[in-house]
């Protein structure tokens, strides 16, 4: 699915950038000695919604270096390697994924198989279905809609989800799509999500 994807991301490559940080998220706990990587993962957040430089990306990719010389090989090693790659340069979705499982779950293929479709629910809920681009209606970015896609993407906390394809079913929304993954009790939502960027206007 990433290697996919990869054509359907623009130039800076934000949505999967997004992705990164999601699932190194996932394993945070890992990293509660890890200063540098926690900051990281949020300089990478910056980074890819374009409020920070490359060359500050640059420095966070730099800083994170002693805990990964300083750690030994297991868990926690891997959620940093897994901060490093949201904030290189040469960003490797694939090496994330691959580092926040080994970093759950390190040798249950059971445990893994869980994580990997975790993993694939969150690409789902950035990226939607490429093959069925959906045109967003400007009279739908109510100060209603606007304001709850704002303050759930801020806070990282998707849980008014269901209000918010409420508040566009208000403002003349009828796209099943849109409707369906904004009710969806199942589904993981995060930053990047592809309902929200519509409202929010971002790609």
């Amino acid at each position: 699915m990433l290697a996919f994807l990869h054509r359907f991301a623009n130039s800076r490559n934000r949505k999967l950038r997004l992705f990164c940080c999601a699932c190194t998220r996932r394993v945070w706990y890992r990293l509660t000695r890890a200063v540098a990587s926690r900051r990281a993962v949020d300089r990478a957040e910056r980074f890819a919604d374009g409020t920070i430089t490359s060359d500050e990306l640059a420095e966070a990719s730099a800083a994170i270096e002693p805990e990964l010389r300083a750690t030994p090989v297991g868990k926690p090693l891997n959620a940093i390697r897994a901060a490093d790659c949201c904030v290189s340069q040469e960003m490797n979705a694939l090496g994330v994924a691959r580092s926040v499982s080994w970093a759950t779950t390190f040798a249950s293929r059971i445990e893994k198989g869980i994580e990997r479709l975790t993993q694939a629910s969150l690409l789902r809920d950035i990226f939607g279905n490429p093959f069925c681009p959906i045109v967003f209606s400007p009279a739908w970015r109510t100060d209603t809609v606007l304001s709850l896609a704002r303050q759930m993407y801020e806070a990282r906390e998707f849980g008014a989800m269901p209000i918010l394809a409420d508040a566009l079913q208000d403002a003349g929304c009828d796209n099943t799509d849109i409707l369906s993954h904004c009710r969806d009790l199942a589904q993981r939502h995060i930053r990047g999500c592809w309902v929200v960027d519509l409202v929010l206007d971002r790609s």
